[in-house]
């Protein structure tokens, strides 16, 4: 399942109309690094279309996740300034949804309302995150090759579960209202 419809379901319409104002669509073509391990990132994104690998060095650039539309991406750079740990590319020509790390910071800051909405949006995703990968470490590092590409609807937290219809319809609003 995807990791936006952790902010989606907490986002009002006013949050997405700003989001869609100061997002701008990109085209990632096949191959293209969009993230490199050891090197600050400027921005967070939403996979609108495509896939993308996740590789780092320390596994020997072996593929540790394959991540598809409605995935997020720079998350973790976003709230922790550190260098990202992984390397992302396109594995097939893409469309991201790129939110300026500058602008989503003053809107943050300025906005209580949207700061809260979107940190518990954003916990939510790191939390299951985490949850899934303690997961994996318990059922003897499967091949990422041989594991779903999609969380199965019962695995859900029940919460996000409850808010899916609301988090796709959001999903696909963003895709039809921001621009390239």
């Amino acid at each position: 399942m995807f990791k936006s419809i952790f902010i989606l379901s907490e986002l009002d319409n006013d949050d997405l109309d700003w989001i869609a104002q100061k997002g701008r669509k990109r085209r990632i073509k096949t191959g293209k690094i969009l993230i490199y391990e050891g090197t600050n990132i400027n921005g967070l994104y939403i996979i609108l279309e495509g896939l993308f690998k996740v590789t780092t060095k320390a596994s020997g650039d072996k593929i540790i996740a394959k991540l598809g539309s409605g995935e997020l991406l720079g998350e973790i750079s976003f709230i922790d300034p550190r260098p990202p740990i992984a390397t992302v590319t396109a594995l097939e020509d893409s469309v991201i949804l790129e939110i300026s790390r500058l602008e989503l910071n003053f809107k943050l800051f300025r906005n209580i309302g949207f700061a809260s909405r979107f940190y518990r949006g954003l916990s939510m995703c790191l939390a299951d995150r985490l949850h899934k990968t303690v997961q994996q470490v318990g059922a003897n590092q499967k091949d990422i090759n041989d594991q779903e590409e999609r969380t199965p609807l019962e695995e859900l937290n029940p919460y996000v579960l409850n808010n899916l219809e609301v988090a796709e319809a959001k999903f696909n609003w963003l895709i039809a209202n921001t621009k390239f």
